[in-house]
């Protein structure tokens, strides 16, 4: 299991440690957060699914680890400055307050690889070049599966809101 971990972490840090900047926008911070995500991804390995990849996974990892540490720090020494950054949000991004919810269900219903592809660009940060590297496929595979996501996400929430009226 050692050995696993070891290999995720060196695949992965680097992924994570810039979500983690994108999210708060500090260096320091964001090596902290880093460092927390594969501590407590460490404590759930044996709870990792597969239903994601390992970095989207990791990535919601270190989301959660910024927000519970900005709403009550406990364990990072986060800044004003880092307590105020924006977390991009698919959810906020496509919509506001109480449609968040059916924003959150039409992502999930994606199907594969456009949700992967999607949620790695938009909560990840991944390049289209990366994207495609991970699926051994072309970065042109990425943007074209990305913008065909956002399509269907767009017609999914447009018919949740006609359903809704």
């Amino acid at each position: 299991m050692a050995e696993d971990f070891d290999a995720v972490y060196k695949e992965h840090y680097r992924l994570v440690y810039r979500f983690a900047l994108r999210l708060c926008g500090q260096a320091q911070l964001a090596e902290e957060i880093a460092q927390e995500t594969f501590y407590q991804a460490l404590r759930g390995w044996g709870k990792f699914r597969g239903d994601s990849s390992l970095a989207t996974w990791l990535c919601g990892i270190a989301k959660r680890v910024y927000w519970t540490n900005v709403k009550q720090p406990r364990h990072l020494p986060l800044n004003e400055e880092a307590q105020h950054a924006q977390m991009p949000d698919v959810a906020e991004a496509l919509v506001a307050g109480d449609r968040r919810m059916t924003a959150q269900r039409v992502l999930h219903s994606l199907d594969e690889p456009y949700r992967e592809v999607f949620t790695l660009r938009t909560f990840c940060d991944l390049s289209h070049a990366e994207i495609g590297s991970l699926f051994g496929r072309t970065e042109n595979w990425s943007r074209v599966t990305y913008y065909r996501a956002r399509q269907l996400l767009q017609k999914a929430m447009e018919e949740a809101d006609e359903h809704e009226e």
